[in-house]
């Protein structure tokens, strides 16, 4: 059974980082490309940043912020976030898709994380 379980998110001010992990189970992470979404309340879910075969796909918003990782011995993905803003608030969520991972369309994803809350704020 495939399980998805993201841990790390909390409040933190302006400027500051934290880093989110997905630790998964029961599925062979290699053969997977990997991602990050995000979703506020009343907005739809947005692609963050995906790992497509080992390469790298950031939205524009979090270039240069933020980095996606994973250690496939251990079978997790992380989500490095520097520079935190205001508006990268939300309920962050990992995913893995058996084909690709594009974050332009968040739906084609095969497994997801329940999610967990990051707040920017001062």
């Amino acid at each position: 059974q495939v399980h998805l379980a993201e841990s790390g998110g909390g409040l933190v001010q302006p400027g500051g980082s934290l880093r989110l992990s997905c630790q998964t189970s029961g599925v062979y992470l290699r053969i997977y490309d990997v991602g990050w979404f995000r979703q506020v309340p009343g907005k739809e879910r947005e692609g963050v940043a995906c790992d497509d075969d080992d390469t790298p796909h950031y939205a524009d918003s979090v270039k240069g912020r933020f980095t996606i990782s994973k250690d496939i011995a251990k079978n997790i993905i992380y989500l490095q976030m520097n520079s935190l803003k205001p508006e990268d608030s939300g309920v962050y969520y990992c995913a893995i898709d058996s084909s690709r991972c594009n974050i332009n369309i968040p739906g084609a994803m095969d497994y997801w994380g329940k999610g967990t809350l990051v707040t920017v704020s001062s």
